[in-house]
């Protein structure tokens, strides 16, 4: 008896909602008291422009912003000379920066904005790990990004990259 007043409950909630919803209110069937199925649900739209959800929003909060992903080249030809020699190339995707011979795994976030993060990265490369705190900006919408590293491995002084095409 618990269990068909629960699903009697549920699928009346869901079917009110939906009613509720709906641009014609009036055409929607009302369901008996004796229906026992679930009324289908709608997915929530993925169309470009449609607004974020909770859940989409906080995955972007905990993620290196769009602006600031994909190669980045020190000199031109780490963009499109040989890729075995291209030491300045690096590329980034939302979760970790990848180096000629190493890797970074986003840590913790500090700060975060459309064009920049500053967060703590986990570091891999040549047997070795070690931790450091990067800043990633672009001051200029994506043309250029100024990467500069805090902690006991950082590199002297900020490092200037070029967008790849």
């Amino acid at each position: 008896m618990y269990r068909s007043g629960f699903v009697l409950a549920f699928t009346l909630s869901s079917a009110l909602t939906l009613a509720a919803c709906s641009s014609q209110p009036d055409q929607a069937p009302s369901p008996s008291p004796n229906d026992t199925a679930q009324a289908p649900v709608d997915e929530p739209s993925a169309e470009v422009g449609a607004p974020t959800t909770a859940a989409s929003a906080l995955a972007d909060a905990h993620s290196i912003p769009p602006l600031l992903r994909g190669r980045w080249g020190l000199v031109p030809l780490d963009c499109t000379g040989d890729p075995a020699a291209a030491k300045g190339l690096i590329t980034i995707d939302p979760a970790r920066i990848e180096f000629y011979e190493s890797v970074a795994k986003l840590g913790t976030i500090d700060e975060i904005g459309e064009s920049s993060v500053r967060a703590a990265f986990q570091f891999e490369g040549e047997g070795q790990t070690w931790d450091l705190n990067v800043s990633l900006a672009s001051p200029d919408g994506g043309k250029t990004l100024v990467r500069t590293d805090r902690g006991a491995d950082a590199a002297p002084g900020p490092l200037t990259y070029t967008k790849c095409p």
